[in-house]
């Protein structure tokens, strides 16, 4: 059975920093591409970030995170991690991690989702 579990969220001003991990059981981070969501009060999931399975060249992000935000993975604890920085209180969510088998990122191509961990930016 798959598992992701995300950690790492909290209360952080505006212009910190947090780092999320997702730990995986019952797949190998390695093997998926994972991504990252997140869900503000009263909006739609949104695409943050994701690093693609194997080499599979260079971590995809979102405009609105680009330069702030960086995906990656350590193959040998089967964990994603999305670091956060010179956060914005507009980056206000639940931040899921998601995997897929698929080579597509939308969400509904997603095969695997976490509960979420909830991000909160105070200005």
């Amino acid at each position: 059975q798959v598992q992701l579990v995300e950690s790492g969220g909290g209360l952080v001003q505006a212009g910190g920093s947090l780092r999320l991990s997702c730990a995986a059981s019952g797949l190998t981070v390695r093997d998926v591409a994972m991504a990252w969501f997140r869900q503000a009060p009263g909006k739609e999931r949104e695409f943050v970030a994701a690093i693609r399975r194997w080499n599979g060249g260079n971590p995809y992000y979102a405009d609105s995170v680009k330069g702030r935000f960086t995906v990656s993975r350590d193959n040998a604890k089967n964990t994603g991690y999305l670091q956060m920085d010179s956060l914005k209180p507009e980056d206000t969510a639940v931040y899921y991690c998601a995997a897929t088998w698929r080579s597509t990122l939308n969400p509904t191509d997603m095969n695997y989702w976490g509960k979420g961990t909830l991000v909160t930016v105070s200005s």
